[in-house]
């Protein structure tokens, strides 16, 4: 029995999960090449691989041109160079980073808007039930308190406009209390 409860669960969770990866599949194909070699970059930059190829880049550097090294000639003994190109690297990866984090914060405000949009249709379902379930409670005469005044506030649709202007002034009240 529990196997067949869970089989449309199972059919709706796997559809979901499915939307969603062909979703990220579409976005990740509509993304120009700049923008995918902006992400491989800094991709990249964020790994460990990153980081030990700098380290042996630098102390190789660094060996060479304090000339521990005596085979190969130095070429940067004061080490300008070193930081002339450590400069410029900086400034590029900070760069693409900045696009993947643009990115991210796309992402972010669309999610965060869908998650807004069910949370609307959510609270538009729920005050339509408990509509519905007042009305038959009403027909079949059952005894319901009139004065649950938590229950007529649970009945009356949400603003979402009258929210936000509820957030922005309990967020103003808090800036001028600290």
């Amino acid at each position: 029995m529990e196997k067949e409860s869970r089989a449309p669960q199972a059919s709706v969770l796997e559809r979901n999960i499915e939307a969603l990866l062909d979703r990220r599949r579409r976005e990740v194909e509509e993304q120009g090449w700049q923008e995918r070699l902006a992400i491989t970059i800094s991709s990249f930059a964020g790994s460990m691989t990153f980081v030990y190829l700098h380290l042996v880049v630098l102390i190789s550097w660094i060996a060479i041109n304090l000339r521990w090294i005596p085979v190969v000639p130095a070429w940067d003994p004061t080490f300008v160079v070193l930081a002339m190109v450590a400069s410029v690297e900086a400034l590029f990866l900070t760069a693409f980073i900045l696009i993947s984090q643009n990115r991210l914060a796309r992402l972010s405000d669309r999610r965060a808007d869908l998650d807004v949009q069910i949370g609307l249709l959510n609270e538009r379902e729920t005050t339509r039930l408990l509509e519905l379930v007042s009305a038959i409670a009403e027909r079949l005469e059952v005894p319901v308190r009139d004065d649950d005044r938590e229950l007529s506030e649970l009945r009356r649709e949400v603003e979402p406009e009258a929210v936000i202007d509820e957030i922005e002034a309990a967020e103003a009240r808090g800036e001028r209390g600290q």
